[in-house]
């Protein structure tokens, strides 16, 4: 790997990470899961996001070569049951308590977990429009298009996973047991605003 493209791969990295630490439904939800359930529920959670921009990547590659074209009607569907589906898990974050102790099994099973993680990150098609245009930007980063994909596939879910699973350990280990109940319920607070705002916009692009 010459220095231009160590250089293209470490721009990518920051970039990466940047758009992960964002608060957004992936982050609250994770975060959330290891204040309600622990550590082994926001790992769990993590590997559901993890798979979830999987297949968020490859159908953007789809999209990329041509293969896959999005209908403006199911996109807006889409999004109207991403909306649905954060707004559930924001209530369920809302009705939640702290777990009480940093591995333990907490006293709300219904936030996060793997399925929901899954569902949460891969619910949010805007995702596919955000890798689509994303990854082309760093395709250079190997002479070979596959093997930039690869790469850049790798990178993305290694540190999708570390700054995901350290965020749910800092907040949970950091926060006083009452500003954690604070937080659990403002993430849910945030999920539902970000579920009415999501589901407004699409409202509004449809009429």
């Amino acid at each position: 790997m010459t220095g231009l493209q160590a250089d293209v791969l470490g721009a990518y990295a920051l970039s990466v990470i940047a758009m992960i630490i964002i608060p957004g439904p992936v982050a609250l939800l994770v975060t959330g899961a290891g204040l309600a359930g622990g550590q082994r529920r926001a790992l769990r959670t993590i590997a559901g996001t993890n798979l979830a921009s999987l297949v968020l990547i490859a159908l953007s590659a789809l999209m990329v070569q041509g293969v896959l074209t999005v209908n403006d009607l199911a996109f807006a569907a889409l999004k109207l049951a991403g909306a649905a589906y954060i707004a559930v898990m924001g209530r369920e974050m809302l009705r939640s308590r702290p777990a009480p102790a940093p591995d333990g099994a907490g006293t709300s099973p219904a936030v996060g977990g793997f399925r929901r993680g899954f569902v949460i990150a891969v619910s949010n098609p805007k995702d596919i429009i955000f890798f689509a245009s994303f990854f082309p930007q760093f395709m250079t980063v190997l002479p070979d298009s596959l093997h930039s994909l690869t790469l850049l596939t790798a990178v993305w879910i290694v540190l999708d996973f570390a700054t995901l699973l350290l965020m749910a350990v800092l907040v949970q280990r950091l926060l006083r047991p009452s500003v954690q109940a604070v937080t659990l319920r403002l993430s849910g607070a945030v999920l539902l605003a970000v579920a009415v705002a999501g589901a407004a916009l699409t409202v509004r692009d449809l009429l």
